[in-house]
């Protein structure tokens, strides 16, 4: 594995960029929009990884087979496209390491499984200009399938093995194992009570924004 990796890769909610407070003013409105209640942040924080079905069964208890889940979550999802990057913004730090990486010409790229209809507006709305870009809906499979990020590194003409991938969910890991990366967890991301990032089999772990750009820093 690459201990000064020739790319980096990002996940982009809850790694890269902090999207919680989108998807949370969305779930809200599709709250109201049912009378109720809204429900606290860090519910709903805890949540976004696990996207839009998850986001609907918080709201309003609908699992996927329930008869107005689907109606529900194109509300929820329409609330979120109309602003993307209201609150949106990147993770402490990683400002600085972009642009040292747009800097020394040194690639860098997004793996999500957002899909690109939400992710392009909201990466242009931030100024970003990753070197690749792959959404949930470019390929056939996501993740924790490893294809996406071995097409990644393809297109930056990259072997696997001197990538990192970072990200805040066990999927993140898994694919960045399958895929032959060096696969860097960050604890800083949304993660459910009973998620412990330390028990996922990734080879790095940081804590907050800022021990990561720390270590991406030094690779300069």
């Amino acid at each position: 594995m690459s201990t000064f990796p020739k790319a980096v890769l990002f996940d982009l909610d809850g790694t890269l960029v902090d999207t919680a407070p989108d998807l949370a003013r969305a779930t809200n409105a599709l709250r109201r929009k049912h009378g109720l209640e809204p429900l606290s942040y860090e519910q709903i924080r805890a949540e976004v990884s696990h996207g839009g079905n998850a986001l609907v069964k918080l709201a309003l208890g609908y699992d996927t087979d329930h008869p107005d889940h689907a109606v529900a979550r194109e509300y929820l999802l329409e609330s979120y496209g109309s602003a993307v990057a209201e609150e949106s913004t990147l993770f402490t730090g990683l400002d600085t390491v972009l642009e040292g990486y747009a800097r020394h010409q040194r690639p860098w790229g997004i793996i999500t499984n957002k899909p690109r209809r939400y992710a392009e507006p909201l990466i242009a709305a931030l100024g970003l200009a990753p070197d690749v870009l792959l959404c949930a809906d470019d390929m056939p499979v996501k993740k924790p399938d490893p294809a996406p990020l071995i097409e990644a590194a393809k297109r930056l003409n990259v072997l696997p093995q001197d990538c990192w991938y970072i990200g805040d969910h066990l999927r993140d890991i898994e694919a960045a194992r399958a895929a032959g990366m060096t696969a860097v967890a960050v604890h800083y991301g949304y993660l459910r009570g009973d998620d412990d990032p330390r028990q996922w089999p990734a080879e790095l772990w940081f804590e907050t924004p800022e021990a990561l750009v720390e270590a991406l820093l030094s690779h300069r």
